[in-house]
């Protein structure tokens, strides 16, 4: 019997309803994964040069290749991990007891600058009084914080694990990419060759050029930083200004960021009577810290891509507010895809009026 014009649109409405209904399951059972995943072709196309050189060390032999570089991730993530949370606990202790003995030592009188500031200087100062003066409002008001608090703590305590979970998922991703990128790229580039055409290769490189830019450009900046505010921190008689730095560096993921470490610090040197140290990290996170920020982080993005610092900018906070931590990168990528489709678009447009002459009024 013969096939009818009417017998084939209905064989691709019933083609095109099972597809669909086939991405759609496959997207509701790697929805949990997919930041994973993109986690792991993030580090796998950051750290793509050294897994090349462990290869040529390796005799070619990639399995092997992919094993140790998933080996040395996992330690680069774990190890400083382990650390920051030792050395998390031992200055939390400090930092309590140094609390403690500076609420205790009787009245106290808050430097002019800060009590004469309208309402909160006074709510201020009369918060201090009430703790300095009554030690047992201090146990009491410490004892409501902790019961009030303690749910927040389970969330967080449960968000690290999931994180952890996350981060345990992407390790193992990535140790496959390792093994078979080349062979999954060369696939995806297939299929989106047959979607887009050859111009899919432009938007591969924006989005390497963008991924490698924001990668070195968020991850050097905020160890850069992290490291000169931790060098003011140990300047000016901080007690833990390895894990202030450590705190620093990773805040300093976000763009204008560290005001909010280096600022809350300097102001609570000024507020415990440490008027010239605390006047001095001020003006250290100001005039070096910020500065780093400035210079370093428009320079590597903005000069590697040939994208507006600004668009870059928005692109981090953007994706950060909409995708979680992973938006840092995932965000300028987007944006750096769009410009690449915008400069295709003007070039297609001046080359059309270049060879056709104006269009007609």
């Amino acid at each position: 019997m013969r096939e009818t014009a009417s017998d084939r649109l209905a064989n691709r409405v019933v083609l095109g309803l099972l597809l669909g209904g086939l991405l759609l399951l496959g997207w509701v059972v790697l929805r949990p994964f997919v930041v994973p995943m993109v986690w792991a072709v993030i580090l796998a196309y950051a750290t793509w040069p050294l897994l090349a050189r462990l290869r040529r060390l390796f005799g070619g032999r990639r399995t092997l290749a992919a094993a140790a570089m998933t080996a040395l991730l996992t330690a680069a993530f774990a190890l400083p991990m382990l650390w920051l949370g030792m050395l998390l606990r031992s200055e939390t202790a400090n930092a309590y007891a140094a609390m403690a003995a500076l609420l205790a030592k009787g009245p106290y009188q808050l430097p002019e600058a800060i009590a004469g500031i309208p309402v909160l200087g006074s709510w201020l100062q009369a918060l201090l009084d009430q703790f300095t003066g009554d030690p047992a409002a201090i146990r009491a008001q410490l004892a409501h914080w902790v019961e009030t608090r303690a749910d927040e703590s389970l969330k967080v305590i449960g968000g690290v694990g999931r994180n952890a979970a996350k981060m345990g998922f992407a390790l193992v991703t990535v140790f496959f990419l390792f093994r078979d990128g080349e062979r999954v790229l060369q696939q995806a580039r297939a299929v989106l060759h047959r979607l887009l055409g050859a111009r899919v290769d432009g938007y591969l490189a924006a989005v390497g050029g963008m991924t490698m830019a924001v990668v070195w450009g968020l991850v050097v900046t905020a160890l850069a930083q992290g490291l000169v505010a931790g060098v003011g921190y140990w300047w000016f008689g901080l007690d833990a200004p390895v894990l202030l730095g450590a705190i620093t560096a990773v805040v300093a993921l976000v763009p204008f960021g560290t005001p909010f470490v280096w600022g809350a610090i300097g102001a609570w040197l000024i507020a415990s009577g440490e008027t010239v140290n605390g006047v001095g990290l001020l003006l250290w996170g100001t005039l070096v810290v910020s500065w780093v920020d400035n210079l370093v982080r428009p320079m590597v993005i903005s000069n590697a891509t040939r994208i507006p610092f600004l668009l870059v900018m928005f692109g981090v906070l953007g994706g950060l507010a909409a995708f979680g931590m992973v938006g840092l990168f995932v965000g300028p990528v987007i944006l750096a895809v769009l410009m690449a489709v915008w400069r295709e678009w003007l070039e297609e447009s001046a080359a059309a009026a270049a060879g056709g002459g104006a269009p007609p009024a």
